[in-house]
Formats: structure tokens, C-alpha cells, sequence
């Protein structure tokens, strides 16, 4: 998986939950791909399962609205 984030040059952080601890009793979601976005408190506020194109304008505009989100 490091090598993937590597060769793929992802710029956010990845969670490699080897044990399924976060991604499988947390969030509930046992198979790949799956994004998580999550708020700067921890919580989950947005899950995806399966590809998404993230270069587009849309994707920022999702991402951009998340870190200027206020309160819960």
C-alpha cells in the first residue's frame, strides 16, 4: 500500500488500518476503495465507496466546503 501512495503521489494523508480497527468498526466499510472524510474533530461526515475523480472542480468544491465547515 506505501508503494501505491508513492506511485500515485497522493499529497493527503492515508490510514493503512492493517487490522480493520478504524475502517471496519468504525466506519463500517470492509472493502477497498472507500474515502472516508472525516471533520477536524474525527468524525465521519462523508463516506464514498468506490472510485471518484478528485481533480475536477466539483471534488474541490466538496473538499473546500468541508474545511471552512463550522460546528457539527
Amino acid at each position: 500500500m506505501k508503494r501505491t501512495v508513492a506511485e500515485r503521489g497522493y499529497t493527503a494523508p492515508v490510514l493503512l488500518d492493517v487490522s480493520g480497527d478504524v475502517t471496519g468498526r468504525a466506519y463500517g466499510v470492509f472493502g477497498p476503495p472507500t474515502a472516508y472524510l472525516v471533520d477536524r474533530e474525527g468524525r465521519l461526515v462523508g463516506r464514498m465507496v468506490g472510485g471518484r475523480d478528485w481533480r475536477g472542480a466539483a471534488a474541490r468544491d466538496v473538499i473546500r466546503d468541508l474545511v471552512h465547515r463550522r460546528g457539527p
